[in-house]
Formats: C-alpha cells, structure tokens, sequence
C-alpha cells in the first residue's frame, strides 16, 4: 500500500460506518447450498452459512457446531493478537468456503482468497472453489460475533507480516490518499484491499454523478487510489472515496454554464416524468417532459433514448440543491 499525505478539503461530513453495510459483505453474492450438507428447506442455515435475500438453499444447522465461550474467547484472542491459524476446507458455496475450528463453521468469502478468479464465468469459479474442498488453507480472523455465531476468515489477510494491518490502522488518517485493490463489488458500493485490510467505497462515494451499480466504475482486481473519509480503529473498519479525489462539479456550475446556454450532453436515464441528461462527469441535468418536444408524445422513451447526444438549451442553475434544468426546445 502506498500512502499520500496530501489531503484534500472536499469533505462534506462522511457518512457513517453503518452496520449494516459492512454485514453485508457476508450476504452478498449468490449463495448455493454447502456442499456436504443436503437440502431441508424447513431448517436453519449452519454456522458460518451466511444466507441472502437471493438465496433459496437453506440447510440444516448441525448444532455440535455452535461453539462454547472457552471457543469464542480462544477466537478473540486469536483476532486480537493477529494469529494465522491453519484450517481444513470442509465445503463452499457460491460465496466462498466453508472451515471448521474446533466446535465451529467458519466462512471465507470468495473476495478473501487472494489469486480467486474472480472475473470469471460460474463454472471457472465453482471450480476453483471446489478444489479447496480437502485443503488446509491458512487464515486470519476478520471478523467475530458470538451471539450471530458468525466467524469470518481471510486468506488474504494471512497473507501479510503480523502486526502489518494493525500498522495500516494506525497511520491512517481521514484525508490521506492511498492505492488498493478492488477485491468485491456489490449493490452497496466496493471493498478495497490495502494491504490484507479492507475499505469499502460505499456507492454514494464513487462519483459526483449518479451510479447505477459500482460496477458502472470499478471492477474487481483493478488497481485504484483513493481518498480515506474514517478510520474505526476499535472495529478495524476504513470508510474510502473515489470522487473526494476531484472537485465537486456543483460547487462551481454556476461559474461555467449560464441560462439559455446550449450544452452537449449524453442522456443516461429516461424516466415517466423525463430524461436525465449528463453533460459533464457528475453532472446531470434534467429534461422535464415538457421540454423534451413540440406537440404530443406516449412517452419521453418515443423522444429520446439511454446512450443519445443531444444539444440543450438550460433553463435553470441550483447549485445548493444540486439541480440544473434543461429542454430540447431549442427556441427561444
């Protein structure tokens, strides 16, 4: 990981480090049954089984493997003193694989196996998976709770020096800029790899403009840099921004574009009520459908389309509430 301490003040508040977001690294992803385990609809998921909203193969909870507290103590220790421990591979699924320690399942999502193809098509992935099955793979703990019966390992954490991603939490700061690797990619943004400790980006921080998908940005394995916003050293948790790296564009819209003024733009959303129109990075205007053509029309999708050039004429600059108004009548 390299470290840029120039830092930049194109800070709004940074969001919360919600919970929520980081949780669902663990359910992303498609998830199939384990695969030394059969099928019962009717029963809870096992330990380490980590289910999503997709998800249509629960399986039996095996219930010799929900651990005592001398486990999850020994666990903790284990966390805090940045131990590598060598595991058996018992199973996986489309996220990931499946260890046991001890009384306990535990789960290492795919984006935690460094090399993993993860490009690549179901098959070359379900495969590579599938060799693990059998293995002694070495690992470090990543994340920890007991009450959930959740134990979340990392192969790409056992990967560096003890004590190193300690380090990288220590001297990271809010503002400094950093360069990672995108290990996952999921609806709520992107995790970033910073040298065996990840970073997410959450979706709203990968770009001044509107983001369908952070794979609309990013893809997996890509090398990027980024602008760090928080550092949860307790939780070991680091908020990133790629658009923090660059200017806000409506903080200066009114300075380069004036009403009346005709602008190029690329429409990148057509919707009942009108169409979105981009006319620079970050910045999006909208067409009401009113001003989208003369006379009378079922919908904007009949006037304009997702990917068309258009020249517009703006009728209206917000830069506070983060609006700019356009219409394709051209005349005055």
């Amino acid at each position: 990981m390299s470290t840029n301490l120039h830092r930049r003040d194109y800070n709004a508040p940074p969001p919360q480090l919600d919970e929520g977001y980081w949780s669902a690294l663990l359910r992303e992803g498609e998830f199939a049954e384990p695969a030394h385990l059969h099928h019962d609809a009717a029963a809870e998921p096992p330990a380490g089984y980590l289910p999503t909203h997709d998800d249509d193969h629960i399986s039996p909870t095996d219930h010799s493997y929900h651990g005592d507290e001398a486990d999850w103590q020994e666990l903790q220790r284990l966390m805090d003193e940045d131990e590598v421990i060598e595991l058996p591979v018992i199973g996986y699924n489309r996220g990931g694989l499946l260890v046991e320690w001890r009384h306990l399942h535990g789960f290492v999502p795919a984006s935690q196996i460094s090399d993993f193809p993860v490009n690549a098509n179901s098959i070359t992935r379900r495969n590579a998976l599938m060799a693990w099955v059998g293995q002694t793979i070495r690992l470090r703990v990543i994340e920890l709770n007991a009450e959930h019966n959740r134990l979340i390992l990392s192969e790409r954490a056992a990967r560096v020096e003890r004590g190193e991603r300690a380090d990288i939490l220590r001297r990271l700061r809010p503002g400094d800029t950093v360069v990672g690797t995108v290990t996952n990619l999921c609806d709520f943004g992107a995790f970033v790899d910073l040298g065996g400790l990840e970073g997410l980006i959450h979706i709203s921080e990968l770009s001044w403009g509107r983001v369908n998908h952070p794979s609309d940005v990013l893809q997996r394995g890509q090398e990027v840099r980024v602008y760090v916003l928080d550092v949860d050293r307790e939780a070991a948790r680091i908020a990133l921004s790629l658009k923090r790296l660059h200017p806000d564009p409506w903080q200066t819209v009114s300075e380069r574009y004036h009403v009346n003024e005709l602008v190029e733009g690329v429409i990148t959303n057509v919707v009942d009520f009108g169409a979105f129109a981009c006319i620079e990075e970050g910045l999006e205007g909208l067409i009401h459908v009113s001003e989208l053509a003369e006379g009378h029309f079922l919908h904007p999708r009949n006037v304009v389309s997702e990917g068309q050039r258009v020249v517009a004429r703006v009728l209206s600059i917000d830069s506070q509430a983060r609006r700019l108004g356009l219409s394709l009548r051209l005349k005055e």
